[in-house]
């Protein structure tokens, strides 16, 4: 049986190469990867995500999208995201930890997604050079030793239509967790996902099992059971959604304010209490990502008298800023 994959197919270029060649394409691109501080990297090859989007589609019926309207938009783009990039043939993610330390205290606490500075900032220069690097090594060509086309891509991390957790899946990076997130066996669950699309075309990849199993622990923790049934999180329940997204003239309803558990902005129980979150998961060296000032936590006082500027200065580049100096206040004031 004959061993050849097209590696990439373009209008004037039909490129076989057998799997060999394929490693080793995957190697150096792994290998640019991992030196810009990416904790993984799988290859999926492009299909339509028909299902998946059905269930998106279904779970945007059902209004567990609260008032987030734009998550309405662009739906078909992600079922096929050769909407986003005719020539795709294959998609590259990328997952970076973020992981650092623990709460220093248990009041007005933030989720650790926002300890630091804003991921979008952060991959976005990081996929930068990486692509670039990409299309350098592809041209130079030293070690492949093989004839491969220009490289075209478009990348994003939390910035474009696409159901970034079900691509990383079928990248064979780790699986989707009853709590909804992706969940890597190595990581855990404290990982941004970053995804190119790619004219390149590579092989189907070995899916990772979902090693749930029978635990429930994300579940029963949720003090507001905004986990309805597994891998289906209602937004009108979870605090994340109160914290960050909601308008800052919006009271918290009684069921949400009576068990926020002193959660600021966002929240982390559900991953907290995974098993695939603990001790053996290494802590993030990317200090980026690290707490601003050691601060895990918001002091009431400061934020309860921030005013404008102070508010710009202080969480400059950060996540933080997207509640807005009226929604920060009102959400210490809820708790």
């Amino acid at each position: 049986m004959e061993t050849s994959i097209i590696l990439n197919i373009s209008e004037n270029i039909e490129l076989d190469i057998d799997l060999v060649a394929e490693a080793k394409l995957k190697d150096k691109i792994k290998h640019l990867a991992f030196e810009l501080g990416f904790d993984d990297i799988g290859f999926a090859p492009y299909q339509l995500m028909k299902d998946e989007a059905d269930n998106y589609r279904n779970w945007i019926d059902n209004g567990y999208n609260a008032t987030m309207e734009w998550m309405n938009n662009y739906v078909e783009i992600r079922e096929d995201i050769r909407l986003l990039m005719e020539d795709t043939n294959s998609v590259i993610v990328l997952i970076h930890n973020y992981k650092s330390q623990n709460h220093k205290e248990d009041n007005y606490k933030i989720s650790k997604y926002a300890w630091g500075d804003d991921y979008h900032n952060v991959l976005k220069s990081k996929l930068k050079k990486l692509c670039k690097s990409i299309e350098s090594e592809v041209k130079e060509n030293s070690e492949l030793n093989i004839k491969i086309p220009d490289f075209q891509y478009r990348f994003f991390t939390d910035t474009g239509p696409i159901l970034e957790r079900q691509w990383a899946v079928k990248s064979g990076i780790g699986w989707q967790g009853k709590n909804g997130l992706l969940i890597s066996k190595k990581k855990g669950s404290f990982v941004f996902i970053s995804v190119i699309l790619t004219n390149f075309k590579f092989s189907e990849p070995k899916i990772v099992s979902d090693y749930c199993g029978k635990c429930t622990k994300c579940i029963d923790s949720c003090p507001t059971n905004a986990i309805i049934q597994p891998k289906v999180i209602d937004a009108n329940k979870c605090i994340a959604y109160w914290t960050i997204e909601t308008r800052n003239d919006e009271s918290f309803p009684k069921e949400i304010k009576d068990n926020l558990e002193n959660w600021a902005f966002g929240c982390d129980i559900c991953q907290d209490v995974c098993p695939w979150n603990n001790h053996r998961v290494p802590i993030t060296q990317e200090v980026r990502f690290f707490p601003r000032n050691g601060s895990t936590n918001f002091n009431k006082n400061e934020i309860l008298n921030i005013n404008e500027e102070e508010f710009a200065i202080k969480f400059n580049n950060s996540p933080i800023k997207r509640a807005k100096i009226e929604g920060l206040k009102r959400n210490i004031k809820e708790l």
